[in-house]
């Protein structure tokens, strides 16, 4: 196994301890999530920049590296719902358009078509990627310092901009590959 491929299962690893991360209760664990979400992020970095480098690309890093970006970004999406930063409906676009392009990319690899990640859907996830930073480090900031006068302003006004940029994105871009890609629906 290519060291982008280890790289790329690593952020599953990590995604499992951001979620024990932000689910337990202990001092410090929003931090501790916040710095293992940044670790799993560098990973995400990481993994397709080594494999362009060192022509590493396999079959499998097309495949799994949008996955493993998919299950981190999700479950942050998830948890984030829990502490009211992100509205249940946006979530729930965000994992319908998921879900909706990884069954588009299973029904290509059943006909030996491997759909790689497109730049626009790298937008995307680095827009989704922000919305996410940000609440967590908004959550982690009062384990820092006390809580200062405009962080809810922040929180909401900062927030709701982010969440419609990532929804908009996050539409547009899910629309586009199955636009794109629409004679692999087509020919079922």
């Amino acid at each position: 196994m290519t060291f982008p491929n280890r790289l790329t299962l690593a952020r599953l690893l990590l995604t499992a301890l951001f979620v024990m991360a932000m689910e337990l209760s202990f001092s410090w664990n929003q931090t501790i999530a916040l710095v293992i979400f940044l670790l799993a992020i560098l990973t995400d970095y990481l993994d397709g920049l080594l494999a362009r480098r060192w022509h590493l690309i396999t079959n499998f890093g097309k495949l799994m590296d949008p996955i493993a970006d998919k299950i981190l970004s999700t479950s942050a999406f998830i948890l984030l719902v829990a502490y009211a930063a992100i509205p249940a409906w946006a979530v729930i676009i965000v994992i319908g358009r998921e879900f909706l392009i990884t069954g588009l990319r299973l029904l290509a690899g059943g006909k030996g078509i491997i759909l790689p990640a497109e730049k626009l859907g790298k937008h995307k996830t680095a827009w989704q990627m922000a919305t996410i930073l940000f609440f967590l480090v908004l959550l982690a900031l009062p384990e820092w310092i006390q809580k200062p006068s405009w962080w809810h302003g922040l929180w909401i006004y900062g927030g709701n901009a982010l969440i419609a940029i990532t929804v908009i994105l996050t539409l547009y871009s899910g629309f586009g590959y199955l636009h794109k890609n629409r004679s692999l629906l087509l020919s079922d």
